[in-house]
């Protein structure tokens, strides 16, 4: 029994690391992503239903990427960096003047969050606080 107990508590932490570092299976889906950017900045149906077919691009794209580079993270983002330019730039083509306003103000905030190493995968121990 203890060792029952123990193996459960094992894997109960190697879960929750895995999580806490944004473990693979973690990503939204493009739907998903959708759905959130809808509700920040009032989509309509149309504008939702573009943005998905963006998302949906972008993520098979980067799926490839992901294949291609086996793993050489270095790789990985010399090619997706400008794979999510192309898509941010989409995604602000269908967007009114004061929601892509809105849009670039949370893409800075982000990439900010990120630099601080808020962001999932992020840093760690780079913090000053």
């Amino acid at each position: 029994m203890k060792k029952f107990l123990l193996m459960c508590c094992f894997l109960m932490g190697i879960a929750a690391v895995s999580h806490a570092q944004g473990g693979g299976g973690m990503r939204k889906s493009p739907e998903d992503r959708a759905k959130d950017l809808k509700a920040q900045l009032s989509l309509t149906d149309d504008q939702t239903a573009k943005v998905t077919a963006i998302y949906k691009e972008q993520a098979a794209k980067m799926d490839s990427v992901r294949t291609a580079a086996n793993g050489d993270r270095s790789a990985m983002r010399t090619a997706m960096m400008p794979m999510m330019k192309a898509t941010n730039d989409k995604i602000k083509a269908v967007l009114t003047t004061d929601q892509a306003a809105a849009y670039e103000k949370a893409q800075k905030e982000r990439m900010e969050k990120m630099r601080q190493g808020g962001g999932q995968g992020g840093g760690g121990g780079g913090s000053q606080n």
